[in-house]
C-alpha cells in the first residue's frame, strides 16, 4: 500500500475520534442529571446581645429652703383655778385626848364633810355642827345649840327641817374607828354668808353619845356630848 493511502486512513481515524469526543461532550451537556436531595437548612445565627443602658445623669441640686414664717402671737395665759376653801376641826374627848379629824371642803353644791375617828365607843353617834366655836371639856356645852341659820326644825327626816348643822350618824366599829363622808347642801364656807361655817363667833363639830333619831327637835335624842372640835379655816 502506498504511503498516501496510509496517511489518508490515519487522518480519517483522527477525524472520527474528534467527532466522537465532540458528540460525547454535547450529549453530556444536553442530558441533565437527576436533582439531588435538598440539603439541610443552615443553623440560625445566635441573637445579638442587648445594648447596655446608658449611664444615669447626675442628680439635680435641691432648691433653697423657703423663709420661715413669722411666729403667731402667743395667746393669753389662762387664769389659775381658784383654790378650794377648806376648814378643819380636831376632835378631842372629855379628857383632852385627840380622837379624830374632820375636814370641810367647799364644793359648788355645798360643803363636803369628811370625818375620821379612833378610840370612841362602838355604835352609832349623833354628829352635828354647833353654833359656837368653843369646846370646853368635859360637857362641851359651850358649843351652844345646833347651827341653824335658816331657823328650821331638827332632823334630816323632818318635814320642817333640817338644821344647817344636822349630819348623818357616825358609825364606830368595835375597834373604835369610824368615818363619815357626805355633802351638806345647806351650808357654805364663803365668808360673810349667813350660813357660813366660818362665822365670827365660830362653829364646832360635836359627837354625841347616842344615835340621832333624825326627827326629834332639837337634838334627835342623841344624848351627851363626848367629843368636840372647833371648825377653823385651814
Amino acid at each position: 500500500m502506498s504511503v498516501w493511502l496510509l496517511e489518508e486512513k490515519r487522518s480519517a481515524w483522527i477525524l472520527l475520534l474528534v467527532c466522537l469526543v465532540l458528540a460525547s461532550l454535547l450529549l453530556s451537556a444536553c442530558t441533565e442529571g437527576p436533582v439531588g436531595p435538598e440539603g439541610p437548612a443552615g443553623r440560625a445565627g445566635a441573637a445579638g446581645l442587648a445594648g447596655l443602658p446608658g449611664e444615669t445623669g447626675p442628680q439635680g441640686l435641691q432648691g433653697p429652703q423657703g423663709p420661715i414664717g413669722e411666729q403667731g402671737p402667743v395667746g393669753p395665759t389662762g387664769a389659775p383655778a381658784p383654790l378650794a376653801l377648806i376648814a378643819q376641826a380636831d376632835l378631842k374627848d372629855a379628857t383632852g385626848k385627840t380622837v379624830g379629824l374632820a375636814t370641810f371642803t367647799q364644793r359648788s353644791a355645798g360643803v363636803l364633810v369628811d370625818v375620821a375617828v379612833t378610840g370612841l365607843p362602838a355604835g352609832s353617834h349623833g354628829l352635828h355642827i354647833h353654833a359656837a366655836g368653843k369646846c370646853e371639856a368635859p360637857a362641851f356645852t359651850t358649843a351652844a345649840g345646833h347651827f341653824n341659820p335658816q331657823s328650821k326644825q331638827h332632823g334630816l327626816l323632818s318635814a320642817t327641817g333640817p338644821h344647817g348643822g344636822d349630819l348623818s350618824n357616825l358609825v364606830v366599829a368595835s375597834n373604835g374607828t369610824g368615818s363619815l363622808h357626805g355633802l351638806n347642801t345647806v351650808v357654805t364656807l364663803d365668808a360673810g354668808a349667813t350660813n357660813s361655817l366660818l362665822q365670827q363667833a365660830g362653829t364646832a363639830l360635836v359627837v354625841h353619845a347616842g344615835p340621832d333619831d333624825e326627827t326629834t327637835d332639837p337634838t334627835g335624842n342623841s344624848g351627851a356630848r363626848i367629843a368636840c372640835g372647833v371648825i377653823s379655816k385651814s
